[in-house]
């Protein structure tokens, strides 16, 4: 009768959906607990929801200059003040969410895509393959992360999406040894010699038993090379490498401000100190959901 019970259960899906509300309300539960995660959550979806609706929230246009008022101080008028174009800071501010967010996720994206397939690659079928790749990466982890971004957009010339495409290829290497590792412990689970033993292909295997079962460190580290990446967009852009001008990337509009000589310390510290926050509070938010993450994916930190 038991089993009987057990069989019932189990073809309606309940224990099954049992342990599955389980661990999503033990995850939740968890990352809700951090408060820095939540502090990060509520920091990123503002700027998230500032990128999607800038042309609403934006006073003015950021690309509208009032020369006669160039470097004038925050008001009423101009929250954050103007900058060396006479430009609202506020306006400029709120469309580099757009630019400089995305431009961090398509570089993480390019990354992720990337180092996903090298490390699976290397970490079910080991051998020769393991060594090969496992040897490149070690070479591009040899060079700085931002000195080796310099080269690469050198090299393809400069351009935003250039940045992004170098600020990918340089932390594919981080997300290939986390994916290795999760996948070396993974593949020699009963559940993968099951797999084997029913005669399913190696594709197969990757994709239904090893793939999904090595995503939870991936996602962390994604997250947290998300906070690098829109960290080193803004630097490649502060060298004139990424975004350029007129474009309100926050990056672009430091080095915009400090292109304008002496009066930015003189009279317009405030355009470089409102982008300046921005980039620190997104990379710092983005940095608080990856440690939010890592506690409520990891069953050991749960408990």
């Amino acid at each position: 009768m038991a089993e009987t019970r057990v069989q019932q259960d189990a073809a309606a899906g309940g224990p099954s959906n049992v342990a599955t509300r389980s661990r999503r309300q033990d995850f939740l539960r968890v990352f809700f607990s951090n408060r820095l995660a939540v502090f990060g959550t509520a920091v990123i979806s503002l700027f998230i929801l500032m990128a999607v609706f800038a042309p609403l929230i934006a006073p003015y246009d950021p690309l509208q200059q009032d020369l006669v008022n160039k470097f004038a101080g925050p008001s009423r008028e101009h929250l954050m003040g103007q900058d060396e174009l006479g430009r609202d800071i506020l306006s400029r501010v709120i469309y580099g969410a757009r630019i400089s967010l995305t431009a961090g996720l398509a570089a993480v994206g390019i990354a992720t895509a990337l180092g996903t397939l090298v490390g699976l690659v290397a970490g079910f079928f080991g051998g020769w393959a393991d060594s090969i790749l496992m040897r490149l990466m070690d070479i591009l982890l040899a060079f700085p992360s931002i000195l080796l971004a310099i080269v690469i957009v050198s090299i393809l010339g400069p351009s935003l999406a250039n940045a992004m495409l170098a600020i990918g290829i340089v932390f594919v290497p981080q997300i290939a040894r986390v994916v290795r590792s999760s996948v070396i412990s993974v593949r020699e689970r009963d559940y993968i010699e099951a797999e084997r033993a029913l005669g399913a292909g190696n594709a197969q295997i990757i994709l239904s038993g090893v793939l999904p079962n090595s995503m939870a460190p991936l996602i962390v580290q994604a997250t947290l090379t998300l906070a690098t990446a829109i960290l080193d967009v803004a630097a490649l852009s502060f060298l004139g490498l990424g975004a350029r001008a007129p474009s309100p990337e926050w990056g672009a509009m430091l080095t915009d401000a400090f292109r304008a000589g002496y009066g930015v310390f003189q009279q317009g510290q405030h355009a470089i100190i409102f982008p300046g926050i921005a980039i620190a509070l997104s990379v710092l938010a983005v940095n608080f959901i990856g440690d939010g993450l890592r506690d409520a994916l990891d069953p050991r930190r749960r408990r």
